[in-house]
């Protein structure tokens, strides 16, 4: 074990870059909340913005380093069924800095690089995770890799295209920013009947992927926000905040067994889908009566007291050495699914 200590860069996964999306939309969750709190708000909005921006930076660069270090485990994420999938989290953590940049000081020009630039990388990333499939067919192993890899952590690699209007549209790039969001908004479709195959026919995912479960509010939160900033009807929104309050009790069903899961980075996939349905909630109490603002307002603090709680969490384990670890055990086929996958 002292040799995994000593090297813990080794097994820093793309997830980590979750960290950076959850303080991301917790930023823009903020920042829809000065009609309520004013400056106030707006002063936590760039604590917590410029937080994210130093975590990106800190990821960034420890991930060259690792890749220049430890090659061989940058290739193993890389090719794992599952793990592959939060490569994902890197170009989203870009388009929603560029959000939150452009939301906190206007349309600058680093704003709309670091924009463009992960609006570009989703894309790519999205071809790569999709092009899988078809080399898994070509194996003659598509029935194991395939449904290892069908867990909710797959709608951050796909459907996270539908943050791109966020700022996107106020950029002005609309016509850009309304095709990439129709990609992300089709396979959301696609994606979720596969979830639900998956649940039917091979069971729940991994323990340890259990808190991703949460990852099925962002979508249709987002869809919301995005639908707005591409001129849908309001009541469209409404639809979206609907189906993301469902998926959010549909997760919470699993809270009990959360808790007797040990903490690790994948927790973190809690915090940008309950800050995303915070900020479409407090979007939506402009076109609404004012116990829909106080409803968003007390989501918005319950949301920032999770977020306080895994950032702690997470410098637990990082001064303890809990979290930089080697995965306990192989996914690899449909009977291994039910091993657990440190992410």
């Amino acid at each position: 074990m002292a040799s995994h200590h000593a090297t813990p860069l080794k097994f820093l996964a793309p997830g980590w870059f979750s960290v950076v999306m959850g303080l991301s939309g917790l930023t823009l969750a903020w920042v829809r909340a000065v009609p309520y709190a004013g400056d106030s708000a707006l002063a936590v909005a760039w604590v917590l913005g410029i937080s994210a921006a130093l975590v990106m930076a800190l990821l960034l660069a420890l991930s060259l380093l690792r890749g220049l270090r430890h090659p061989q485990s940058l290739r193993e994420d890389l090719q794992h069924p599952v793990r592959h999938v939060f490569v994902a989290t890197v170009p989203v953590s870009l388009i929603l800095l560029g959000t939150v940049a452009h939301a906190l000081s206007g349309s600058s020009a680093l704003a709309r690089t670091i924009w463009m630039i992960g609006s570009a990388s989703q894309v790519l990333v999205t071809v790569w995770v999709l092009s899988r499939w078809m080399t898994a067919g070509e194996s003659g192993k598509a029935s194991a890799s395939f449904w290892t890899g069908i867990t909710p952590a797959l709608l951050i690699a796909v459907v996270g295209n539908v943050v791109v209007p966020l700022a996107g549209v106020r950029m002005g790039f609309p016509e850009w920013a309304a095709a990439q969001f129709g990609v992300g908004l089709f396979f959301w479709l696609v994606v979720l009947t596969l979830i639900f195959v998956r649940l039917g026919q091979h069971g729940l995912w991994p323990e340890r992927l259990l808190p991703a479960t949460f990852i099925t509010v962002a979508p249709p939160s987002v869809i919301g926000l995005a639908a707005l900033q591409l001129g849908a009807p309001v009541l469209v929104s409404w639809m979206a905040w609907g189906i993301a309050v469902f998926f959010l009790f549909w997760s919470g069903s699993m809270i009990r067994r959360l808790r007797s899961t040990s903490f690790s980075v994948t927790f973190w996939a809690l915090s940008f889908p309950l800050a995303s349905l915070t900020a479409l909630t407090l979007r939506l109490s402009e076109n609404s009566d004012g116990w829909f603002g106080v409803l968003g307002m007390l989501m918005l603090w319950l949301t920032s007291l999770l977020v306080t709680l895994l950032l702690l969490g997470t410098l637990k384990g990082l001064l303890n050495g809990t979290l930089l670890l080697p995965e306990p055990g192989p996914v690899s086929a449909p009977a291994a699914s039910t091993h657990g996958t440190r992410v």
